[in-house]
């Protein structure tokens, strides 16, 4: 079964990348582990977003999980996190539909100049879509019209690590992350060990 777990709209700063809207899906994991991998889906997403170059799109392989991620020209950024046998090209096309939707319905002004995140920017139909395009049947019509994607390559990064700059380990930034809660920081360790849900190193 083809698994589609989030959806999420940046913007791309000059020192970071700030979350403007987010839809999850989660049903999949127990109650007890559904916050924890909200909280890391969230902080991958942000350091996927982080680490990518404007005009840029990339499919980031980690473990049971592909970040999928795109960043406009003008830094309005988007990340879809599925399994691997979501389609990428699918993938992409979605990104690409809902910046889009989201740069239409809200003036850039708003998102550019800081502030609060996430509930404040009136976009419903992230989590239509979220549920929408759980099948990617659902969007062959959508990718059949949307040809800007032959013309742009995907870059496809076999692990996170491959995405952050030289020196940089994502243990390290999980132990400094203040996005963090100390709960989460605990379950990725015990993840990483059993190489289990949300591993995402």
């Amino acid at each position: 079964m083809v698994k589609l777990y989030s959806i999420s709209v940046f913007y791309k700063g000059p020192t970071e990348g700030r979350l403007l809207k987010a839809a999850y899906d989660l049903q999949s994991f127990s109650f007890f582990q559904r916050g924890a991998v909200q909280e890391f889906m969230g902080f991958a997403s942000k350091t996927i977003v982080e680490r990518t170059q404007p005009a840029t799109r990339q499919s980031v392989k980690q473990d049971a999980y592909m970040c999928h991620v795109y960043v406009r020209a003008d830094n309005l950024g988007g990340v879809l996190i599925a399994d691997h046998e979501y389609p990428q090209r699918v993938a992409h096309t979605l990104i690409t539909k809902v910046l889009d939707e989201f740069a239409a319905r809200i003036p850039a002004e708003q998102y550019q100049s800081g502030g609060e995140p996430d509930a404040h920017f009136d976009f419903p139909t992230l989590p239509q879509y979220l549920a929408k395009y759980q099948d990617p049947k659902e969007a062959d019509a959508m990718t059949k019209m949307q040809n800007d994607l032959d013309e742009t390559k995907i870059i496809l990064k076999n692990t996170i690590e491959a995405v952050l700059e030289r020196g940089e380990k994502l243990d390290d930034m999980v132990i400094k992350s203040e996005n963090l809660s100390y709960q989460s920081k605990a379950f990725y360790k015990t993840a990483k060990k059993t190489n289990a849900c949300c591993s995402f190193s």
